[in-house]
């Protein structure tokens, strides 16, 4: 079996400097319900924690959470962010879940019989 070539890919993202909301048309099919949500978790993150929030695939194939903050930002904390980010993780793990799915399926072009086999 070849290994997939992963590259790092954005699938949304909020930054609260510029009010701004972006998701990536390569996750176009996914259900409209998905996109949804992933657009209130990245803006409630921003209104709440401030700075710049994206959701990400990375190299790896993980999906990962990333923040930063511009340095003159007094406002942004933290620890705020690091709190938020395990709410999310612990509250939207059956979204993240069927996210990982779908990319590993229609983005990288991984078989959906053994994924589904690799389950436990």
């Amino acid at each position: 079996m070849s290994e997939v070539k992963r590259e790092r890919i954005v699938v949304c993202g909020a930054n609260a400097y510029e009010q701004k909301y972006y998701f990536n048309e390569k996750f176009a099919k996914i259900p409209q319900s998905l996109q949804d949500e992933l657009r209130i978790i990245c803006v409630l993150y921003t209104q709440e924690v401030g700075g710049i929030f994206t959701i990400v695939f990375d190299e790896e194939g993980e999906l990962i959470f990333e923040t930063q903050a511009e340095e003159y930002d007094i406002t942004y904390d933290e620890v705020s962010s690091g709190l938020l980010i395990g709410e999310i993780r612990r509250n939207r793990a059956e979204l993240l879940e069927s996210l990982e799915l779908y990319y590993r399926v229609f983005i990288c072009g991984e078989s959906i019989d053994g994924l589904l086999d690799g389950e436990e």
